[in-house]
């Protein structure tokens, strides 16, 4: 696999990753923000410690594996978005890790996602982390799993993140959540 240097990496810092989002969002995953690997091959969820694509593939969500190296292709994005399901982010600025965020972005960030899904209408949404999920929308207490507000005309769900620094998770507990949301948003 290839590798980014560090330098190569930081020359991503605070760039941001386009939304991956179709005509027909029936479930839109909710990452906190791009990591500097995922700036630089422009894919969502990408770096390869990270366990998304691995769960989605093991809950029956997608049926291919993603290269961490390249990033999805245009065959893959096209089935991504053409099963109804999208990504964004609640704030769209690559970094090493979530913790460089502000508080203040991350309740922009909340705020944004309603605008968002008010215009593309997805039918769950799942917060892909419990800490950001918590400061992005002042909910202290919230706890994993469907919410009992909505966002927009979706059903709020928030989902384990699957970054590989998650060490509470395993692609196993992942795959359940995730097959729990699209479930949930008919995908599956």
């Amino acid at each position: 696999m290839a590798r980014f240097t560090r330098e190569e990496l930081e020359s991503f810092r605070d760039q941001p990753v386009e939304d991956l989002l179709g005509p027909d969002v029936r479930l839109l995953f909710v990452g906190v923000n791009p990591g500097l690997w995922t700036a630089a091959t422009n894919t969502h969820f990408c770096h390869p410690t990270n366990r998304f694509y691995p769960a989605l593939r093991r809950a029956g969500v997608i049926d291919w594996d993603l290269d961490p190296a390249v990033g999805m292709d245009q065959r893959q994005r096209a089935d991504f978005v053409g099963s109804g399901i999208g990504i964004t982010n609640l704030v769209n600025r690559a970094t090493t890790r979530a913790s460089e965020l502000t508080a203040e972005e991350l309740r922009t960030g909340g705020r944004r996602l309603h605008d968002l899904s008010e215009e593309v209408g997805p039918r769950v949404i799942a917060v892909a982390g419990v800490t950001a999920y918590r400061e992005a929308f002042g909910r202290p207490k919230a706890l994993l799993g469907k919410q009992t507000e909505a966002v927009g005309s979706g059903e709020l769900w928030v989902v384990p993140n699957p970054s590989g620094l998650n060490a509470h998770e395993t692609v196993e507990s992942l795959s359940d959540w995730y097959r729990k949301v699209a479930s949930a948003a008919g995908v599956i």
